[in-house]
């Protein structure tokens, strides 16, 4: 399973999983990956990967769809830093540190919102959406303020394929240059509707193996995935420093009947999309979840889950109906959370020098090559 350089189309997919169905097969990858137990405990190499990798970026931060008006704007910590991006009355989108150039008080406390302006909780500094200082309230007490210097400190910000990036660091050209070649995983068409935030006692790397293998399927989700799903039967396509595994669901079997050509994905399977180093965006049936599981401590993992919908009205009967929808998938993600918990509980008192990630879990010993080539100071892929 080498690297691609162009995901394939939804009908290709559904041949592959169809050909997987009648061979009792799933990708492979080209070997086995041993990962070092020393490397989810050691504080030196926690450290390493905040600042190189997690801080230096691109890193996902938020849908596109979470900014759809000049003003709106997404506030949270990532890597430890707290970040607003939002988006300017030109369309563009700014990251800035949230932090008042005068004191340090964030000068956005909500985790999302609308303003025309930011403005400072504690002595009112107010700044534009492009992130210069506009007001000082009694500004005769600061004679020697440089006004136009002032400003919040930005970072890069870039929009792609549906997500917004941010780089707390200047970025490598090479990954930059990756966003281009980004597919669109979030349509226009789809509405931003909330971001949730659980805390799992886990370490993030452990949260993210989670999402990138179907072996699991059957043992962990018998009532959940599993009696919609396969069991350990994907399709894996690292891409570049990414990857995509297909989730197939068992009503892609009607697709027999349709020329090959004109087969469809929709609704017939979930698209993983694991974004380096720690963002996934998942698709279902008229929805779109992105999660970005956001370092909190070594062994602390904030899961931050925005919500997207194609059918979402901002109803209270559309709310109540995309919680419908979203039940199976909550009820799996509960699963999936528990079982990475349980996996930190043991970490501490493991003997074991290796986790060793088999033919089936591709995707995992992708994510760590690539992780171990950014700490090195390179971009493989």
């Amino acid at each position: 399973m080498d690297a691609v350089t162009e995901l394939a189309d939804d009908a290709t997919v559904v041949q592959r999983v169809l050909d997987h169905i009648d061979n009792r097969t799933t990708d492979l990858a080209a070997g086995c990956w041993r990962e070092p137990v020393a490397n989810y405990r050691s504080a030196e190499r926690y450290r390493e990967e905040l600042d190189l990798a997690l801080r230096r970026g691109p890193v996902g931060f938020c849908p596109s769809a979470a900014l759809a008006e000049p003003g709106s704007f997404v506030a949270r910590e990532a890597a430890g830093t707290p970040i607003v991006v939002v988006r300017g009355r030109d369309g563009e989108v700014r990251a800035f540190l949230n932090a008042c150039s005068h004191r340090g008080a964030q000068v956005a406390c909500e985790p999302t919102g609308c303003v025309n302006a930011l403005v400072c909780p504690y002595h009112g500094w107010t700044y534009g959406l492009d992130g210069g200082l506009k007001g000082v309230p009694h500004g005769h007490g600061f004679p020697d303020l440089d006004k136009a210097g002032s400003g919040l400190t930005s970072y890069a910000a870039f929009e792609r394929g549906g997500v917004v990036f941010v780089s707390q660091q200047p970025p490598a050209p090479a990954a930059v240059a990756e966003l281009d070649t980004l597919p669109l995983m979030i349509p226009e068409s789809y509405r931003f509707v909330r971001v949730d935030a659980n805390d799992v006692p886990a370490n993030w790397k452990i949260a993210v193996e989670g999402f990138l293998e179907g072996y699991h399927i059957r043992s962990t989700h018998p009532d959940t995935f599993y009696p919609v799903q396969y069991d350990n039967l994907n399709v894996v396509e690292p891409f570049g420093r990414n990857s995509r595994v297909t989730f197939p669901y068992r009503n892609i079997e009607a697709q027999r009947a349709i020329p090959p050509a004109e087969r469809s994905a929709d609704g017939r399977l979930t698209y993983v999309y694991h974004l380096f180093p720690n963002v996934i965006v998942a698709t279902f049936p008229g929805r779109v979840i992105m999660v970005v599981l956001e370092p909190v401590t070594i062994a602390s993992t904030r899961f931050v889950v925005h919500a997207l919908s194609e059918h979402h009205d901002g109803t209270a009967e559309a709310d109540e109906a995309l919680a419908g929808e979203s039940s199976l998938v909550s009820q799996g993600a509960a699963q999936d959370r528990a079982v990475v918990a349980s996996i930190q509980r043991s970490l501490a008192a493991n003997p074991r020098e290796f986790f060793e990630f088999g033919l089936f879990e591709g995707a995992i010993g992708h994510f760590h090559r690539q992780l171990a080539a950014a700490l090195a100071g390179g971009v493989d892929g």
